[in-house]
């Protein structure tokens, strides 16, 4: 006989996310909204902002009306689910949960996007801990992704530093902008998650930080 993959007693399809605020210490995770438009704009798309969309597919918008057309896909996209990270300066960046195949239990974080006062903050770290804790233990997916370009940098060292595992390189994966980009993926299991999750939690304890706000151990030596 061939073999074949391990029985997974039971299973369900995993749930769909982007019906719930996800709340925790020091940020909240809203479906995005129209009414998020107007606030996330100046925090998305302020001078200095536009490195912040070198990966994406279009370029960073002007005007406020053109952010609103980039941001009404998203909106209007039901099988996926776009987060607005709110951390107490208000809305300050977004992710979304697509594509989503809740049949295989597989979700991908997808189209993150940090403000200048979100990135490398404890909020945004928070934001991607509160989201995976929700698809595995909420809605029972099995397996996470987070795919960015190869010569992206920030999002390759950013999903090692949350937990992810680097699993291939895929060559001329897509055409973005007119230019090649090669794909780096990576991927997080549901048996993975509860040692990554108490180690987030040692990370985000206040007693990890002094009265700056300054954390005491980096996450990696948690």
């Amino acid at each position: 006989m061939k073999p074949v993959g391990a029985p997974v007693p039971g299973w369900t399809p995993s749930g769909r996310p982007g019906r719930s605020t996800l709340t925790g210490r020091t940020v909240r995770l809203e479906p995005l909204r129209a009414d998020h438009t107007e606030a996330l704009f100046p925090a998305l798309c302020g001078e200095g902002d536009e490195e912040r969309w070198t990966y994406r597919a279009t370029e960073m918008p002007s005007t406020l009306d053109e952010f609103a057309r980039v941001v009404e896909p998203f909106l209007d996209h039901p099988p996926g689910a776009t987060y607005v990270v709110v951390p107490d300066a208000g809305p300050s960046g977004m992710l979304t949960c697509w594509p989503c195949v809740p049949e295989h239990g597989a979700v991908e974080l997808s189209s993150v996007l940090w403000g200048a006062t979100l990135a490398r903050s404890t909020a945004a770290t928070e934001a991607v801990h509160l989201l995976l804790e929700h698809l595995f233990e909420d809605l029972g997916h099995r397996r996470v992704e987070w795919k960015c370009d190869s010569l992206n940098e920030p999002s390759r060292q950013a999903a090692v530093r949350y937990g992810f595992t680097f699993e291939g390189h895929f060559r001329q994966h897509m055409v973005t902008k007119g230019r090649n980009r090669d794909t780096d993926w990576f991927a997080m299991l549901d048996g993975e998650w509860p040692a990554v999750k108490a180690r987030n939690e040692r990370w985000l304890a206040p007693a990890n930080f002094d009265g700056e706000g300054r954390q005491l151990r980096r996450l990696t030596d948690c």
